[in-house]
């Protein structure tokens, strides 16, 4: 995520206001075609905020829209500015783990809808959980404890509130990544093997190993698992070898209410400081952390992108 690449400006109210305004947000939040065909702009939005600048654009987003927001955040992973842009009695502020207080704030700020954006910090499915008696239930009931299983649970307890979860891509539309170059340089990597690393990234996905990965004319360099983006590109460019590319997909049944793969600044200094000058990303399914800022630091360190279908 870059939420610290960010300057904050004087007050938070402010910088979210004119974030609806410089990310072009509103238009997009009227006419989503990720929200449910009934949806009812009436209900208030529950935002479950996790880190970084998404849930700032989504709140945005929504905002521009007219949709009246709350926000359930974490403590130690919700940005602070976010959190000051609410009235108190418009969030809540949890620890992870805390589902039975999750579940109870949500029918407290009278919430019709859910959506959930931000990542908390992998570390915590092992250590630095403080679980409930709701949570601790939750987690006994479940054969496999993974991202994919113990969110899949916490979805199943909002919906069953009555509460609507709504797909993570939700007011963003504009922000996802699109079939085509999206830089103006040339594409450094030559077709078939862009064609090669899709392969693998699918495939990858497919085995639920990871969405990411890395390769060169036909060799892995590298693939994602549970230490994430970052990670792989590290691991990648420490070969030093010219002519490498990131790939990142998502995978089949991809449950877009909790699992939106992303790609930020962070992401693109990554690339650079590791010396891998051209990205791949799913069309339509890959979310681009303030798209416009990231075409245009792009373009700025010579970084090919470009979108698959």
């Amino acid at each position: 995520m870059i939420g610290a690449r960010l300057v904050r400006t004087g007050t938070t109210h402010f910088w979210l206001h004119s974030a609806a305004s410089r990310l072009k947000l509103a238009a997009v939040a009227a006419t989503s075609a990720f929200l449910p065909a009934h949806f009812d702009r009436g209900r208030p939005l529950a935002l479950i905020a996790g880190q970084g600048i998404y849930p700032l654009m989504v709140a945005a987003a929504a905002r521009a829209a007219g949709i009246s927001v709350r926000l359930i955040a974490f403590a130690d992973e919700t940005r602070t500015d976010l959190i000051d842009s609410f009235p108190v009695t418009e969030h809540r502020l949890l620890r992870v783990g805390q589902l039975g207080r999750l579940l109870t704030s949500l029918t407290e700020l009278d919430a019709g809808y859910a959506l959930m954006a931000g990542q908390i910090t992998p570390r915590r499915l092992f250590r630095g959980l403080h679980p409930d008696l709701k949570a601790a239930r939750m987690m006994i009931s479940l054969k496999r404890r993974n991202a994919e299983t113990i969110f899949g649970a916490i979805a199943r307890e909002i919906e069953n509130l009555g509460v609507h979860l709504l797909d993570a891509r939700a007011f963003l539309d504009e922000h996802l990544a699109t079939t085509g170059r999206m830089t103006s340089r040339r594409f450094p990597v030559a077709p078939s093997d862009v064609e090669h690393g899709i392969h693998i990234a699918r495939e990858c996905a497919r085995l639920d190993i990871g969405q990411s990965c890395v390769v060169r004319r036909g060799t892995v360099l590298a693939v994602e698992a549970f230490e994430g983006t970052d990670e792989i590109l590290r691991r990648a460019g420490a070969f030093q070898a010219d002519g490498a590319l990131f790939v990142k997909t998502v995978k089949p049944g991809q449950d877009w209410r909790f699992d939106v793969p992303c790609f930020g600044l962070q992401t693109l200094e990554t690339m650079r400081r590791s010396g891998i000058a051209a990205a791949a990303l799913a069309a339509g399914q890959v979310l681009m952390l303030d798209k416009p800022a990231v075409l245009r630091q792009a373009e700025t360190w010579k970084i090919a992108l470009t979108g698959f279908a």
